[in-house]
């Protein structure tokens, strides 16, 4: 039982490495580059419709 449990610990943690390289990898991919920047400048722009109401 220790063995199985040692063991399924060691994945976990192969399993969170994995992920969280692959969504580093999604995120920092250079086509999505100008997405991303686009995003960042969102909450600096002035909303035209709340000026209207």
């Amino acid at each position: 039982m220790h063995e199985l449990q040692s063991l399924f610990s060691s994945l976990w943690v192969a399993w969170f490495f994995v992920l969280f390289g692959g969504i580093l990898v999604w995120v920092l991919w250079p086509t999505r580059k100008k997405t991303w920047e686009e995003r960042g400048k969102m909450i600096l722009r002035d909303d035209d419709r709340a000026e209207k109401g």
